[in-house]
């Protein structure tokens, strides 16, 4: 796919303010063929980052029933929770949309190519490439064309046709379209192990600001349907053992992060928020990334990506190892998270108090607040610790990341004595400052 994708959305191309239509023009005027709509389609659908494939249920074509495999390993970046990766062909149908959010090179008011897929183009594709061994599946995503109803058709019927004609069984992650009607929506979680709406901003004065036309509550009520869906799904799955399934890889979101002026606290809240009462499998955030002709109202450059990294750290914190927001952010004076170290050391830092913890006899949710241990590392010390006394090397061998705990823990054969209320602490794991060097 990289061979024949390239950046052409840098040229200039007839501004689009209505419908899209069936064919449209490229660079040189002539119509572009289903290479050329790949190289524009799948550039278009790189800032979209919510492409995860795991979670769903296994099925595969042995016994020369269907085609494709939800199973396996592959060459893209998607990956399963065993640390599998899963390739998937991400595109979008479009990316001409009617709306004019500042935040997105695929606007209405952008000049870029546009390119546009028929459902059989799209489907054939997905054949084609999986038998070339290229892809396990599909992620599919689309601006939106003449209004939300008519667009999530589309995307609808190459998930049908896909299953329904082609006997497609790997994976297909499908983009909803905010506001589209309850039908569409039931109808595409028969089809796909997945389904995924964009949140978009953090708050909601963010969204008014650079997208007006897309409205929160929406959205939102969008991910109840869905998550209405699901829980219905899995009560019929108990009663009814030939049930049909509902997605079952669940449903995702994406954050921009940097666009307007939310802080980390604003962008765990909303993820805390939509965790609990929509029951996410995934939060996923994307750095803004500047764009062609951007409006001044966005900024110059993009965040660090440092800051990306720490929320997705920050996040697993929320999901896994029972931290709240307030507790990750307690140590962000700024509401910002640390760039220089993770945020459960900073937690872990700003609360020497509750160290150091004897790994002999902590319960599991303070064992899991040391850094440097992980759920793994945590399960294994509870496990090992029942049949003798645990010793440093012990826990070197459980964990890679026990330098990491050393000044947070007693084992049988290690106190760190002052070393935990050191006021160098910090500096034993920050990384050293950089010379900046004026050109």
């Amino acid at each position: 796919m990289q061979a024949i994708s390239g950046n052409i959305g840098r040229h200039a191309a007839p501004q689009l303010k209505g419908q899209i239509p069936e064919a449209l023009p490229t660079i040189s005027g002539g119509p572009l063929g289903v290479r050329g709509k790949l190289a524009v389609l799948a550039d278009a659908a790189k800032y979209d980052a919510s492409c995860s494939s795991s979670g769903t249920s296994s099925r595969n074509s042995m016994g020369g029933k269907g085609i494709g495999s939800s199973e396996g390993s592959g060459i893209c970046h998607a990956y399963a929770p065993d640390g599998r990766c899963i390739s998937l062909l991400k595109i979008l149908l479009t990316n001409y949309c009617k709306y004019d959010c500042l935040y997105c090179v695929n606007r209405v008011s952008s000049n870029v190519q546009r390119a546009r897929f028929t459902v059989d183009e799209v489907v054939q594709l997905t054949l084609d490439f999986y038998k070339r061994n290229y892809i396990e599946g599909l992620f599919l995503s689309s601006g939106i064309m003449r209004d939300p109803d008519y667009t999530m058709e589309q995307v609808v019927e190459v998930a049908r046709v896909l299953r329904e004609v082609h006997d497609f069984r790997g994976y297909i992650h499908l983009k909803t379209i905010p506001e589209a009607s309850p039908d569409l929506l039931a109808r595409a979680g028969l089809y796909a192990d997945r389904l995924s709406i964009n949140i978009e901003l953090p708050t909601q004065s963010g969204l008014t600001d650079l997208a007006p036309e897309k409205n929160r509550d929406g959205i939102k009520q969008t991910m109840a349907r869905v998550k209405t869906r699901l829980d219905e799904a899995k009560d019929e799955k108990k009663r009814f053992r030939h049930a049909p399934k509902f997605a079952p890889a669940g449903q995702s979101t994406q954050m921009i992060v940097g666009a307007d002026d939310a802080r980390d606290r604003d962008v765990l809240g909303t993820s805390s928020n939509l965790y609990g009462s929509y029951g996410l499998k995934r939060v996923y955030y994307s750095a803004f990334s500047p764009i062609p002709d951007a409006s001044s109202r966005l900024p110059l450059i993009r965040p660090p990506l440092m800051r990306e990294h720490r929320l997705y750290q920050a996040d697993w914190l929320l999901r896994f190892y029972g931290f709240g927001v307030d507790e990750i952010t307690s140590a962000a004076p700024s509401g910002n998270l640390d760039l220089a170290i993770d945020p459960k050391l900073a937690w872990a830092l700003a609360n020497r108090h509750m160290f150091p913890v004897d790994v002999n006899k902590a319960q599991r949710s303070l064992l899991l607040r040391v850094p440097g241990l992980g759920t793994t590392a945590v399960k294994r010390i509870l496990t090992g610790r029942r049949h003798r006394s645990l010793r440093l090397e012990d826990l070197a061998r459980m964990s890679n990341g026990v330098k990491k705990a050393m000044p947070f823990i007693c084992a049988h054969d290690w106190q760190p004595g002052g070393l935990t209320d050191s006021e160098n602490l910090r500096d034993r794991f920050a990384p050293p400052p950089e010379q900046l060097v004026l050109f």
